[in-house]
């Protein structure tokens, strides 16, 4: 039987509300399962004192260290950092990191065969690049490359004697040296990168992306958890943590695409496999679980817009539990390729 420890920043499962969900998931999976976080761990003895989930409530138990843990979070302090470095080279992790935006950017530019699915992006670093950018194209997108949730991204439209610059939902109309004061602030604070806006609308003029959510599972194949599209109440954001909303994937791909839709989700659904085991091999250590945010102009070209790493999905849909099944099913995989690699290694 496999051991799976769900290892976190927070102390409490109870404050972590997927906890139930995976704790479910291994029962059914007939795995063991236990919640911990970093200042729990005994490195000498190689035990922690973790949380056990039974008869309806949460237990504080003693146990060994796990076959296999799945990293939910990221360490917050230097302490819990040293921690999960010492763990990851003792016991196998579901989750690996794939970098920040424009390192995962130049990632798949080296790797070529999605190349030309990517927006040209440019780390910026001086006002002259920005400047460059609009003699090619008239809106541009400016972001932090470590960034989520939509969170410090500017949509900014170019006239002859003014920037407009569309800033978590408000409007800004700046001269050319206010916006070059802006832009400059921006390279003072570092991590931000620049590419072309593009229009991705539905027939209501309303911007929108999709969501790609895929896992490998208990073989350690990809496959594709869920799609769903993401629509912006205003503005050009998609993203549903800046006050977007997200209908049924099928029913939107009917109402734009008509007697296309079902070419359209099916290229949707083979584009989110090849591209995760495309991208996966990209990594000397394995992925797991990818969320792919694309765009669709109206010319029905296909555009990431980026790649997130431990991408979750959002409560309204429900998914958690088939997350949290396909993860138990790969934590046992890797159990297992462990323990083949262990029999090896002995022979």
């Amino acid at each position: 039987m496999t051991s799976v420890g769900m290892l976190s920043h927070r102390d409490d499962p109870r404050t972590v509300f997927k906890s139930y969900a995976y704790a479910a998931a291994a029962k059914m999976e007939g795995a063991d399962f236990f919640f911990f976080s970093p200042g729990r761990v005994n490195l000498k003895e190689e035990t922690i004192l973790g949380w056990v989930y039974e008869r309806g409530e949460w237990k504080e138990v003693m146990v060994p260290f796990p076959d296999v843990i799945y990293n939910s979070s990221s360490p917050m302090t230097p302490k819990q950092e040293v921690i999960v470095k010492e763990l990851r080279q003792r016991i196998p992790f579901t989750s690996n990191p794939i970098g920040d935006k424009m390192s995962v950017y130049n990632r798949i530019k080296k790797g070529q065969t999605f190349s030309n699915y990517l927006i040209p992006s440019t780390r910026l670093t001086k006002f002259s690049e920005i400047k460059d950018l609009f003699k090619e194209y008239s809106d541009l997108i400016i972001k932090p490359s470590s960034g989520c949730q939509g969170n410090d991204i500017s949509y900014v439209q170019k006239s002859k004697k003014q920037y407009t610059v569309f800033r978590s939902q408000l409007k800004q109309v700046m001269s050319k040296k206010e916006f070059k004061e802006f832009i400059n602030g921006l390279i003072e604070k570092g991590g931000y990168l620049a590419q072309p806006f593009i229009k991705c609308k539905l027939k209501n003029g309303l911007s929108y992306d999709f969501r790609l959510h895929t896992q490998k599972d208990g073989e350690g194949q990809w496959k594709v958890g869920t799609i769903y599209p993401r629509v912006a109440s205003k503005g050009v954001i998609a993203n549903l943590g800046q006050g977007g909303y997200s209908t049924k994937f099928e029913k939107l791909l009917q109402n734009e695409f008509d007697e296309k839709y079902y070419d359209v989700k099916r290229t949707l659904e083979q584009f989110s496999l090849q591209f995760s085991r495309h991208f996966d091999g990209l990594y000397e250590e394995p992925l797991d679980e990818l969320g792919i945010d694309i765009g669709i102009d109206s010319n029905q070209k296909i555009w990431i817009f980026e790649v997130n790493w431990r991408p979750g999905v959002p409560a309204l849909f429900r998914f958690e539990m088939d997350v949290a099944k396909n993860m138990i099913q790969y934590a046992c995989y890797l159990h297992r390729q462990n323990e083949k690699r262990s029999e090896l290694n002995k022979e």
